[in-house]
């Protein structure tokens, strides 16, 4: 069976696909629905839950509404799966029509503010109050993608996947080279590869997201999680907050100094050449997701296999503002539920997420699949995964975040989100500048 940590670079791409052909709209037919209030199961309160298709998480999700229905027989829940980009276009006709179903899985963020803004779901901050329990055992920094207006509107779910930086022990080793612990040493160890002949940073440049990350960490470590908030929040001339041009000064400088292996805009992450590139030691470092933990060690032989996969947070940068226990990327998933359903429907999805949600046993799936679930006090399970030592660092970061900063692309609109991959591309291609990707991307700001 195929593990979230075994899977490539799609399980990103389940995250920032934003655009959505007619094949989405073909795909609609297919997957048919039981739609909004039409859940069987007897009752007032039967109730309806669209999730995503595929392994291993469609599996989990089926179960979890077994389990519930099990155990509520009377306030049965009927899911539905669908594709990816089905369901987005699904999704968003349904909750625009205000025909939602109950329970709505969402990667929270910048689709969660439109329908925050369109009153199309419940705020939950007053249930969360009531339910202490539910939310102190969840990791906080997974609330922030869930949180508009400082008002709680979807449960934080499922799992985590921060960026953190990959290196290569043999390649280190080999240069008499230590893990950078400030930009500084970062800049430092551009120098020494490239004198070595090794690309300092492997970075699959064409698919533009992987470009971003590194943009995400500087603005953190330098600005701190409130500038790109102040963006999040639609606040006018966010993108000239302090710190945005000196973050994009520094990460000129590390493009000037060659910090990027040659022909990076060439080399596209879907395909994995990026990860390929540093297990065999043609870069020393990668900054990616820790979803490609799994995919380097099924396709690059004996690399993780044999401890020279080495791993670490972000490190600071001198002066910065940013607390280095901060990171991006992932936070979790999250669930709502529809305002326009029926106060029983309303209860039976508040019972589902406070009774079955994250429960033990779909805590143990998660973990299985080689997951981290956002929860606290899951060491011991994780510690029984042969990918126990990785697995653990993930949950460090995730749990001891005072900031998770949320992947940009999928916190701003997808109109925002589009011109921001657009001029990060041109940035790294050296067309444009810091002033001008601020003054670009000050454009972008309520649309």
């Amino acid at each position: 069976m195929e593990t979230s940590v075994e899977r490539s670079t799609i399980s990103r791409r389940n995250f920032i696909n934003l655009a959505v052909g007619a094949g989405a709209a073909s795909a609609l037919a297919a997957c048919g629905s039981s739609g909004p209030g039409t859940a069987s199961g007897g009752g007032a309160g039967a109730a309806s839950y669209w999730y995503l298709t595929g392994a291993p998480g469609e599996t989990i999700r089926k179960n979890a509404v077994d389990r519930f229905n099990k155990a509520n027989p009377d306030t049965k829940i009927t899911g539905t799966a669908f594709q990816n980009d089905a369901y987005k276009t699904k999704i968003k006709t349904a909750i625009g029509a205000g025909q939602a179903p109950t329970i709505i899985w969402g990667w929270g963020g910048g689709g969660l503010k439109s329908y925050v803004e369109a009153g199309q779901v419940e705020d939950l901050t007053d249930w969360f109050g009531q339910n202490a329990a539910i939310k102190d055992k969840l990791f906080p920094s997974s609330f922030g993608p869930a949180t508009i207006d400082g008002k709680i509107y979807a449960m934080p779910a499922e799992t985590v996947a921060p960026i953190v930086l990959f290196y290569n022990k043999e390649v280190f080793e080999k240069n008499g080279a230590q893990p950078p612990q400030s930009w500084g040493d970062i800049m430092n160890l551009v120098t020494l590869f490239n004198s070595k002949g090794v690309a300092p940073f492997s970075l699959g440049g064409q698919s533009r997201w992987t470009n971003m990350m590194w943009m995400e960490f500087l603005f953190d470590r330098i600005g701190g999680p409130e500038l790109f908030q102040g963006v999040f929040e639609g606040k006018a001339n966010a993108w000239s907050a302090p710190g945005a041009k000196e973050a994009l000064v520094e990460l000129r400088k590390l493009i000037d100094a060659n910090g990027f292996v040659r022909g990076f805009s060439s080399i596209t992450a879907d395909s994995n050449a990026d990860q390929a590139l540093l297990y065999r030691g043609r870069a020393a470092m990668m900054l990616h997701g820790t979803w490609t933990y799994g995919s380097m060690a099924a396709d690059g032989g004996n690399f993780v296999k044999d401890g020279k996969l080495g791993w670490m947070n972000f490190p600071a940068v001198e002066g910065g503002k940013g607390d280095p226990s901060n990171t991006v990327g992932n936070p979790g998933q999250y669930y709502s539920i529809s305002s326009k359903a029926t106060a029983e429907q309303k209860e039976t999805a508040k019972k589902f997420f406070k009774d079955t949600v994250l429960g033990p046993e779909e805590v143990k799936e998660w973990v299985d699949s080689g997951a981290v679930p956002v929860v606290n006090g899951t060491e011991a399970t994780l510690g029984q995964s042969k990918d126990a030592e990785f697995l653990n660092f993930v949950y460090g970061i995730a749990s001891k975040a005072k900031t998770f900063g949320q992947s940009w692309d999928q916190a701003l609109s997808p109109t925002a989100a589009e011109a921001l991959l657009d001029n990060i591309a041109k940035f790294f291609q050296k067309s444009i500048g810091p002033d001008e990707f601020i003054t670009n991307m000050n454009g972008t700001i309520g649309k």
